[in-house]
């Protein structure tokens, strides 16, 4: 049985903790906020567009049809990491319902992760496994989607790092685990 000084003691070590974080998602908003350019903007939003999952849908079947008799396997490694990526960030913006910082308070588009985040890293960590040559280049545009979001005053640095965490996290899971059961393509260089 939880007592009300023990819930109070509770509260306060994790709000203690939370402070410096949401101390440091407030500095990194503001500097990156302040150094806005128009000069980035379009390419701020082409990084972080809505169609998001059609250009990546499409990406896909292009590796499935284009790449040769690994394709097919890639394709489905890369769906199979981003279903379980979607379904945890889902569920902590459901039970997180942290505002963004532009405002915008909606518990099922909340701020915290960041979805974008996850699964460009998802998609980065799959791809760069099957194309190790590519792994920088898919690494910083990984990279680049997920600092749009904070240029675009839609995340924090900690949505974002978090979001970097549970598509890395997940990722490599699944990947592990269709490479034991002989499903995910071998990586080539």
């Amino acid at each position: 049985m939880t007592t009300a000084p023990g819930a109070f003691l509770r509260l306060a070590v994790a709000i203690a903790l939370l402070s410096p974080i949401e101390r440091l998602d407030e500095r990194v908003q503001r500097t990156v906020q302040e150094a806005r350019r128009p000069a980035l903007e379009a390419p701020m939003r082409v990084a972080s567009s809505s169609r998001q999952g059609t250009v990546v849908m499409a990406g896909l079947l292009v590796v499935a049809l284009a790449t040769g008799p690994a394709g097919p396997a890639t394709a489905r490694a890369a769906l199979a990491v981003l279903a379980p990526v979607n379904l945890v960030v889902e569920g902590f913006k459901w039970g997180v319902n942290r505002p963004r910082p532009d405002g915008e308070r909606r518990r099922g588009n909340s701020s915290f992760p960041s979805s974008h985040a996850a699964n460009a890293a998802a998609l980065a960590l799959v791809l760069g496994q099957r194309w190790r040559r590519l792994a920088p280049g898919l690494w910083l545009l990984a990279s680049l989607v997920a600092f749009s979001r904070i240029y675009l005053n839609r995340h924090f640095l900690s949505d974002v790092l978090c979001g970097v965490m549970i598509g890395v996290g997940i990722g490599w899971l699944v990947l592990s685990w269709l490479r034991a059961a002989g499903w995910a393509p071998k990586s080539r260089a």
